[in-house]
């Protein structure tokens, strides 16, 4: 059995569930393909005794037809009770078939893709909120367990519901894809042998989703790994993009635009410039659809250095999509040794410098252990300057504003070797900080810190300009 690596927070949210004196109702939420199902069937495997999972886009008598084959296979019965006529009679089928068990045991009932079962005009919600409220929550060895991919749903439709439902979620997580540390645990339980830069080159493609890292053999490179699940005819990647979003969204387009807005504009939009550049309409609708991305994980929100949360910037944050949308949609070119061809370009280049900074900005944790003040309480943000044509602009892509009356100016850089920092990069970082300094009027200390792969190389630009280092076995860390 494929052993459950990380998620020690989560695991023991759910295993707390199981101590309770009380009815539980257990929300999990988060992106397609980042290991919901596999989570809960791990750590309630002993307890439990029903699981059903949504079928995307099914007509309700389908859904009711599986449920029913669900139910006959834990009763074991040679005779199959009847296709409940609609969701009440389910749900009282539900409640014959767990109400002896609970009476010896801790149980578990698990419904996954919870959304995909609650189609428009199905009946699905109210009658599972009348079950749960009329029957679950009295039963104190129940546990009732929802997952679902469709993260904006459950948020609205579950954690956030305003009827039957208000306030009866009991716990609820959202389940991130895998971060380093967890990412190369999983690929040494499966005996992949690859070292950090190898791992982070994979991560950089891949992101932390386990479903895509399970398709990584042992004895492959990164190179070959890129290649074969993202340009061979049957590669796992090759299509997952449209069937990703669309499994998530039911306006797909209008999400997907918003992705390839983003992925073309490294630094980020405003909500503005994203409503300008796909043409959208200023209102609750795009409110909605960015919330939508963001809950999903798609994309994460930066609120900029003394600016309002109408300043934030929008940026893409999945791995797979960035490195979909600048390699695969439009290859010319597939098959073995793709990616070796690709990998030395100079678009390559400029595409590692962004997902590397990606994946610093999920891994700001790790950062403020590297130097030294992850007990600070701080404050994260980016910042940009643009004077106009004739004033030099700059810009930050993550600062920490620390408690301690300092900042820490991140500088992220990318390279296979130990970074060097020139006469030319030096007196840029200088005029950043000045910019910085003059711009924000901020009385703070301010540290330079270089985030990078291999460390920023010992030279005479670097003595009295830099303060603090991170490097890519920092990020790698627990």
């Amino acid at each position: 059995m494929e052993k459950l690596i990380g998620r020690k927070a989560e695991i023991n949210i759910l295993k707390e569930a199981l101590t309770s004196n009380e009815a539980e109702l257990v929300a999990v939420y988060g992106r397609r393909r980042v290991g919901k199902t596999f989570l809960i069937g791990q750590v309630y495997s002993r307890n439990l005794i029903c699981e059903f999972s949504g079928v995307h886009n099914a007509p309700v008598h389908e859904q009711l037809d599986n449920f029913r084959n669900v139910i006959a296979q834990a009763l074991n019965s040679p005779i199959p009770p009847a296709i409940p006529k609609n969701w009440t009679e389910a749900f009282r089928l539900l409640i014959n078939f767990s109400g002896p068990l609970l009476k010896k045991q801790k149980a578990v009932i698990f419904f996954d893709e919870f959304p995909w079962l609650s189609s428009p005009k199905s009946g699905f919600l109210s009658a599972f909120e009348y079950f749960w409220n009329s029957w679950g929550s009295k039963q104190e060895n129940l546990i009732v367990a929802i997952c679902g991919s469709a993260a904006s749903w459950m948020i609205k439709n579950i954690v956030n519901n305003k009827g039957g439902l208000h306030n009866r979620i009991t716990r609820r997580m959202r389940l991130l894809p895998f971060t380093l540390y967890e990412t190369s645990a999983y690929l040494k339980t499966k005996s992949v042998n690859l070292d950090q830069y190898q791992i982070l080159q994979v991560y950089m493609a891949l992101g932390g989703i386990p479903h895509y890292l399970k398709e990584i053999k042992k004895g492959e490179s990164a190179t070959q790994i890129i290649d074969k699940l993202c340009f061979t005819k049957d590669g796992l990647l090759v299509n997952e993009f449209k069937n990703l979003y669309s499994s998530l969204f039911e306006m797909a387009d209008r999400h997907i635009g918003v992705v390839k807005a983003l992925a073309a504009k490294s630094s980020g939009l405003t909500r503005n410039e994203i409503i300008s550049e796909c043409g959208l309409v200023s209102g609750g609708g795009t409110t909605k659809l960015l919330d939508e991305l963001m809950e999903s994980g798609f994309v994460s929100i930066y609120l900029p250095f003394q600016r309002n949360v109408k300043k934030s910037i929008y940026k893409l944050a999945d791995e797979y999509s960035l490195f979909y949308l600048k390699f695969i949609e439009h290859s010319r070119t597939t098959g073995q040794g793709t990616w070796m061809k690709k990998a030395s370009s100079q678009s390559w280049k400029s595409w590692s410098g962004i997902a590397f900074e990606s994946i610093c900005l999920k891994h700001t944790v790790q950062i403020k252990q590297a130097i030294g003040i992850s007990g600070i309480y701080t404050e994260e943000s980016a910042w940009r300057f643009a004077p106009g044509k004739l004033g030099q602009g700059a810009q930050v892509d993550l600062l920490l504003d620390r408690q301690d009356v300092c900042i820490s100016i991140c500088e992220i850089k990318f390279s296979n070797e130990e970074y060097a920092i020139s006469k030319s990069y030096a007196a840029e970082l200088q005029d950043k900080l000045n910019i910085f300094k003059a711009e924000t009027k901020t009385k703070k200390t301010l540290f330079l810190t270089m985030v990078t792969t291999y460390g920023t190389k010992d030279n005479i630009y670097k003595t009295g300009l830099v303060q603090n280092e991170v490097t890519m076995d920092d990020l790698f860390k627990a």
